[in-house]
């Protein structure tokens, strides 16, 4: 969550981040809420200021009888307050309670308000409105009309579609044979290329979470339609950017040990309750599907250097598989709800005819952090700050399989298999029709 303070000191910057993200929330309510939220503690601070004074005055009169020889007890000396006392107790007790629900609603709307886009953020609320930062080689030219992936991967005998449709319903995907293996070479090859060259620690979390992680990351509650949630009350993870930024809930890191980069595969659950009228075939926007995901945890002073690192690894694996690509910077309003700053990548599909978002990476500044109460430390005895989180896909395997199936597509209906991946693949150099 944003900083509380600003609906005191700056409510027209959060007003602003709001119609910049094309987001609908009652700013002025929440400027309502903090100020009755503050009377209510001051109120409260008063009474118990009072009873303190009250308190030394009883000590005061005991001390003063004592020096002129009479004798008064403690009792003795609450009796002329006590019903100044027992009122007191009385209003702290409600207006403890007005605390408690003020702070409650108080918090429960911050869980609405989104991130503050970066001061340089493009504006727009359309994906017309993103800036293209680079362009990585030019798109391979076919001399025949390049298909999609999901005619090639079944005429390669590789995807199977009506199969995965009477197991599991629309939107999910059936690999066999060398797609399957593709799959499993990909995320391999991932995980291999950011432990071993873009120094990321692997984590292998659960696939299930708890609402805390959820609302952490800021998956809850702006998109709980998204989620597939289980009887027994945990979520299916949407992403592995849940568990892995709820590694360090309630922990004060040592700022030494910072930045803390760590990498993940995780398979992936999502309705995609809002894909009405987007990409639904093929591999493209499924409920289930693998990413490789890249995380860190570093200072705020850090951040835009590393977010910038976070984009340059996710970039290496589409340049070793030699996959046309460009790096688009987000507008306020295609960003994230949690992100400050964001970049997507979008890989060129010559059987689409189009780029397609292939990862995408945002830093959160202490967005998350907030809300996960993950703090750093400097030095002994001194006071904890947040630290900034910020996240990738490196990447997300289905549409990277995609891609080379369209990039590397022959006209005999073969397809090469990037050299970047034989090695995981026992050698296998292309796959054949038939």
């Amino acid at each position: 969550m944003i900083d509380p303070k600003l609906f005191r000191t700056d409510p027209d910057k959060v007003k602003w981040a709001v119609q910049a993200k094309g987001v609908e929330v009652d700013v002025d309510a929440i400027v309502a809420l903090e100020e009755a939220r503050r009377d209510c503690l001051y109120q409260v601070e008063q009474r118990r200021a009072r009873k303190k004074e009250i308190s030394k005055q009883i000590g005061a009169a005991i001390g003063q009888a004592r020096k002129e020889g009479r004798d008064l007890t403690p009792e003795q000396a609450q009796a002329g307050f006590q019903h100044e006392q027992d009122a007191l107790d009385t209003e702290i007790a409600d207006l403890e309670a007005q605390l408690a629900e003020a702070e409650a609603a108080f918090e429960q709307r911050l869980l609405y308000v989104p991130n503050l886009p970066a001061d340089d953020t493009p504006p727009g609320l359309t994906e017309a409105e993103n800036v293209e930062m680079l362009a990585w080689r030019e798109p391979g030219r076919f001399l025949f009309e390049p298909k999609p992936h999901w005619e090639l991967g079944v005429d390669l005998g590789i995807i199977d579609f009506e199969a995965a449709v009477r197991m599991s319903g629309s939107q999910f995907v059936l690999t066999k044979g060398l797609g399957a293996l593709m799959e499993r070479a990909l995320i391999a090859f991932m995980l291999d290329l950011h432990t071993r060259h873009h120094g990321y620690l692997e984590i292998n979390p659960p696939f299930m979470t708890l609402d805390k992680c959820l609302i952490g990351s800021g998956q809850l509650p702006k998109f709980e339609e998204d989620l597939y949630r289980l009887r027994e009350g945990p979520y299916l993870i949407p992403t592995a950017e849940v568990p892995l930024t709820s590694l360090h809930l309630g922990e004060i890191i040592d700022a030494d040990r910072l930045p803390l980069c760590y990498t993940a595969y995780t398979p992936c659950f999502r309705s995609e309750a809002g894909s009405a009228g987007k990409e639904t075939r093929g591999m493209i926007r499924v409920h289930q599907f693998h990413k490789v995901e890249l995380m860190k945890f570093c200072k705020p002073e850090d951040e835009r250097a590393e977010l910038m690192k976070l984009v340059d690894d996710a970039e290496a694996v589409l340049k070793a598989l030699n996959l046309p690509f460009r790096r688009m910077r987000l507008c306020a309003g295609e960003m994230s709800f949690s992100a400050a700053e964001a970049y997507d990548l979008e890989v060129w599909m010559p059987g689409m005819g189009k780029y397609v978002e292939i990862s995408s990476c945002s830093r959160f500044t202490d967005y998350q952090a907030r809300r996960l109460n993950t703090r750093y430390r400097e030095g002994q005895g001194d006071k904890p700050r947040f630290v900034s989180t910020m996240n990738g896909s490196g990447l997300a395997c289905g549409r990277t399989f995609a891609a080379i199936l369209e990039n590397y597509q022959q006209e005999d209906g073969s397809v090469i298999i990037p050299e970047a991946l034989r090695p995981h693949m026992g050698g296998a150099s292309h796959i054949l029709p038939g």
